[in-house]
């Protein structure tokens, strides 16, 4: 027969099988908790926002020239993106207050290449894109001033 302990008046049995039970019941929250981490993909873990180089940028644009899921899109202000931009650039102004409104309205499943004159806009832009679930998104290091820098064409 099992002794009771004076101060919890349980057996060392009871006391086993309590322990035992304790240890079950963390055992199961924390592989819950495993369970539902692992379940829950992330969208961003699926995201790829990178910056480029304007050579490796040059070299995606003429890799993708005739997909039509390719988008060139520069954030600069319209007075900006008329004084020269990179061919077929599609132009959303960051600084218009409906910015993050406009990319919300783009297909998040298409590649974008993303720049502004110098890099700050868009690496300021990169969070919203990810925020928004873009799947796939360039940004190119230190603008349409790198682009020209590096010896590739504008329109406009």
């Amino acid at each position: 027969m099992a002794k009771l302990n004076p101060e919890n008046g349980l057996s060392s049995l009871s006391q086993i099988s309590l322990m035992k039970f304790r240890n079950l019941a963390l055992l199961l929250v924390v592989l819950s908790a495993i369970a539902i981490a692992g379940c829950t993909t992330s969208q961003h873990s699926q995201q790829k926002i990178v910056r480029i180089s304007a050579d490796e940028a040059y070299r995606l644009i003429e890799t993708h020239k005739s997909d039509p899921n390719f988008v060139v899109l520069d954030i600069r202000t319209p007075q900006e993106y008329n004084a020269g931009h990179i061919e077929n650039a599609i132009n959303i102004n960051f600084y218009d207050p409906a910015f993050k409104q406009k990319l919300n309205k783009l297909d998040k499943d298409r590649i974008y290449v993303v720049y502004c004159r110098t890099g700050h806009r868009s690496d300021l832009a990169m969070p919203v894109f990810r925020g928004l679930g873009f799947r796939e998104v360039y940004e190119i290091n230190g603008g349409i001033v790198a682009w020209v820098k590096a010896g590739y064409g504008v329109v406009g």
